[in-house]
Order: structure tokens, then sequence, then C-alpha cells
């Protein structure tokens, strides 16, 4: 299954529930779901400003899902919502994602992020139609040792910061049912991890893109904190693609895919913030920036990589964009809503797609 019109075909006219479908991966991953054919529902606190990818999309009415505005730390709600979408597969993204909100706020991601996974699971477990669960994590769920070794889908879990510990807790958590309570194959589950994702659509706080963009609108120069930090930068169609390829493999009966995953870019896409933000002028040459590292902050990885092996090997995935690509697809989408507000998040997901189908 290496080409999109066979992953189309399994996901044609399948029930999906979607967590997290307000957030920006989760709306990407939306777009791509319902362009294959799939019925989605989604399950999400509501989306933050007016300008948010999901609702530029519902909006020009290129998202129809039904969608329920909730949180996943409330079972009840959640099991009303999944029974009465009567899924065959879960995609569960619903997560707090950033980690300074993380220190701010250690309870709420602790609760969300692990306690909200388990409400996820729990009321997937119950549903007696599901029988695929993609759990979506993060890189940060290993214990990063800031060496230059990318880390394997074996690595021990851990984490610094309240947000990397949360997801190394969701993963342990997810193992922990997989063993438990999925061990029959009645429902199989793989768990996906991926890392900074850059892209259209973006608004979160504390991530440089956002960051940059939104200064250009306010007319001010962003303020850059940490630019020697090395990220693994990626487009956020990337990772979908794999998610949706281990779903498809799962769905399909494939109990070989009922395994963790990692989805990282090329070694040569891992460089520092500051490379990224001259690769993102060069194309946009309007935007500016200054360096203002804060006097004191809190503690953030300073390189961090993964090795995609067993997803090349085992799924035939691979990256379909270069980092001048994925820096050029990224400025070309703000650029667009900034000056034209023209949203192209659909020519993007074709222009994609038709990649992998040339592959």
């Amino acid at each position: 299954m290496n080409s999109v019109s066979s992953m189309r075909e399994i996901y044609k006219g399948k029930k999906v529930f979607l967590t997290g479908h307000t957030g920006f991966k989760g709306s990407w991953l939306a777009l791509w779901l319902e362009s294959m054919g799939a019925v989605v529902t989604g399950y999400a606190l509501a989306p933050e400003g007016k300008d948010s990818h999901f609702e530029l999309l519902t909006r020009a009415g290129q998202l129809k899902l039904k969608s329920h505005i909730a949180d996943i730390r409330d079972l009840e709600s959640v099991k009303r919502a999944i029974n009465e979408a009567r899924p065959e597969i879960v995609f569960h993204l619903a997560a707090q994602p950033i980690v300074l909100k993380s220190y701010r706020d250690p309870i709420e991601t602790f609760e969300t992020n692990v306690m909200g996974t388990l409400k996820v699971l729990e009321a997937a477990r119950a549903c007696e139609t599901v029988r695929v669960f993609v759990n979506v994590t993060s890189d940060k769920c290993y214990e990063n040792r800031e060496w230059d070794l990318a880390y394997r889908e074996n690595d021990p879990m851990g984490g610094y910061d309240p947000y990397s510990a949360s997801k190394g807790c969701a993963e342990v958590l997810a193992s922990s049912y997989q063993r438990s309570f999925f061990a029959d194959g009645h429902i199989l589950m793989a768990s996906v991890r991926a890392g900074n994702v850059i892209g259209g659509g973006d608004w979160a706080e504390n991530r440089i893109v956002p960051d940059v963009i939104r200064a250009f609108i306010a007319g001010t120069p962003a303020e850059i904190r940490n630019p020697a930090a090395v990220r693994p930068w990626q487009h956020v169609l990337e990772p979908l693609h794999g998610y949706l390829r281990v779903g498809a493999r799962l769905l399909s009966s494939d109990k070989s895919a009922a395994i963790p995953f990692n989805f990282g870019p090329d070694a040569e896409m891992s460089v520092p913030v500051g490379e990224l933000l001259t690769g993102l002028t060069s194309h946009w040459p309007e935007l500016r920036y200054k360096m203002q590292p804060p006097a004191k902050a809190p503690h953030e990885a300073h390189f961090l990589r993964l090795d995609s092996t067993r997803a090349r090997t085992q799924l035939g995935w691979k990256p379909q964009l270069s980092l001048k690509q994925t820096i050029e697809w990224t400025a070309d989408w703000y650029r667009e809503f900034a000056v034209h507000k023209r949203v192209i998040s659909v020519e993007q997901l074709g222009r994609f797609v038709e990649r992998i189908d040339k592959q």
C-alpha cells in the first residue's frame, strides 16, 4: 500500500473519530481524511481565535465534519460522542502541546495529556465498533540525553519539562492498555511520534513561525529567544501521511503495524532556529525579527532527532519535501493569508498527494 489511491480506497466511507480536530495538525488531518471520503467526527476544545485553521476551512466550506466542542477529560462526554459516531478508527491528537505552557500550568498539562488520553482510550474500549486506535504523542516522549543520536522506538520514555514527561506517561499508559485490554487483537493500536512541524495555519503561542507571522501582522519584529536550538523541522503533512499509513494498515487488519512508529525528517532537516528564519525571510523578505534571549528561561531541549527507519522499511513512508521546500510552502501559505486573505490548504494538500503518488 504505497500509493495514495490504495490508501484512499481504505478510508473511503470509513467512520473516523478524531480528537483535537480544531487544532493545527488535527484540522489538516480532518481535511485529508475528508478528501479521501472518510466520515469524520471531531471532538476537541473550541478553536483559539477566529482565524484558526479549523475556522478558516470551515467558513470556506472545505470541512464538513460533525464537531463536538468538549473536553477529553470529561469521560461521559467522550463516551456519548464516540458511541454516537460509531467509528471504526480513532485518531487521538487532542493535547496540551506547548512546552512553556506546561511550566505555567503543569496540572492542566498532565490532566489533559495523561488523564485525557486515558479517558479517550476507555471510551474507545467501551465502543463496540472501534477496531483501530492511533495514539499521537510526540518525539519529546523520549528521555532526551541531548546526544547526537536519533532516538528509536524502543528507547526509554522520559521527559525533563512537564509537557515531555506527560507525553512519556501517555506512551506508558497506551502500552498498558495495549497489553492489558487489546492483546486479543479486537482493537489494533499504534503510537505515532513526530517532532517539530511547521506549515500554514499554526497560530500557537511560543512557536517560532507563528510568532514571526504574528509580529509581521502587528508591524513589529519578532523576538527570538533561542536561535541556536536545533530542531528536526518538517512540514505538517509529512507526519500526517505517516499516521494515515499506519491507520490504513491497521484497518486492513495488519497486526504487524500495531507498534510505535517515529516520523521524522532526514538528518539535513535538523538545523538551528536561526537557519530556519534565514530561509523563511529569503522567501518573504518583509518578515522581521531580532534575537532576544530571555535573562532566565525554563529548560527546553536543545537537540532531539528521531530515527524513522521502521516507518521507511515497514510502511514505505518517506519525507516528500526538502527543507527549502518545507520553508517555501510554509511562507507561501502565510503570505497568501496575511496579504491576500486566501487559504491555500486544499491546493497544498493536492500538491503533496501528487508527490506521494509519483514516488
